[in-house]
């Protein structure tokens, strides 16, 4: 076991770029002065998402689902191991934080699209109350997969945060990526700016 590199470019851009955008769209969802600005920001929320989408079939290794969706087994296994004090090492996302991302993504795009249903007044008040609950419940997600960060930082005595923003984490020599796919950051960067512009006009 040692420091190898685990998260590439896009799934770190993605995580803080994706974290940013909610958090923006959050704080300016109740003002109409800054309605603009929310949604540019859902608009980056659902291009971050759809980018990570297809990086979660074609991407790294750790990038890919395959890689740290498990079966209600797993998770349930994990959480036994975390309880009593030795959850079983993964050098990338655990099975409980792999279901915590897939519901982020999920409610993530159902946010975002809604929201854009609203911003072009199609829908109704009703369509306003679901928008703002499922943004309620992702910011809950929100709340568990911070939580679940920290516990796992004293767990596994790693800081996770810092393995978010470097690429690299503990495990095994065999579990490293190659490559760090900088022009795929690129790619996703200019994607969430067009989704941004797009779904803002």
């Amino acid at each position: 076991m040692g420091k190898i590199l685990v998260w590439d470019w896009p799934v770190r851009i993605g995580h803080w770029l994706l974290a940013g955008a909610f958090a923006l769209a959050w704080l300016t969802g109740d003002s109409e002065e800054w309605r603009l600005v929310h949604a540019y920001a859902g608009g980056t929320v659902v291009g971050v998402i759809l980018f990570r989408l297809i990086w979660g079939l074609v991407g790294t290794y750790h990038a890919r689902f395959t890689s740290f969706v498990r079966g209600p087994g797993g998770v349930l296994g994990y959480l036994r191991g975390l309880l009593a004090g030795r959850p079983a090492h993964t050098a990338g996302h655990n099975p409980a934080g792999g279901w915590a991302i897939v519901g982020l993504l999920t409610l993530g795009l159902l946010a975002g699209g809604s929201g854009w249903l609203v911003y072009q007044d199609m829908g109704g008040k009703w369509l306003e109350e679901l928008h703002e609950g499922l943004a309620k419940a992702m910011l809950a997600l929100v709340g568990v997969h911070v939580a679940g960060v920290i516990v796992s930082n004293f767990i596994h005595g790693e800081n996770l945060v810092r393995a978010m923003l470097t690429g690299y984490k503990r495990g095994g020599l065999g579990e490293a990526i190659a490559t760090t796919r900088p022009l795929a950051a690129v790619m996703l960067i200019g994607w969430a700016a067009f989704c941004a512009w797009w779904l803002a006009r």
